[in-house]
């Protein structure tokens, strides 16, 4: 299981997610208050992850601790509310 601490920011803000693997790179798809979000992770020379969670429309390359740096910027959006 890849992506765990970003799994775990989202569990944590109650966002619902879906997580796949395909050739040891972790996956997340997700809605937040009605857009389309994802994490993808990749192994180009060095791990990162693409993602569009700074603006919904556009996608952008993360590399180093980039686990940490999704899960901060989940972690200060608004909470959703239980069962939304």
């Amino acid at each position: 299981m890849r992506l765990q601490i970003v799994q775990e920011a989202l569990k944590k803000k109650n966002i619902k997610y879906e997580y796949t693997e395909i050739d040891g790179c972790g996956s997340l798809d997700f809605l937040f208050r009605g857009l389309k979000f994802h994490v993808w992770e990749y192994e180009d020379r060095d791990w990162g992850a693409e993602t569009n969670i700074y603006e919904a429309g556009r996608s952008q390359d993360i590399e180093g601790n980039y686990e940490e740096v999704i899960a901060k910027e989940i972690l200060s959006w608004p909470d959703m509310m239980p069962g939304s």
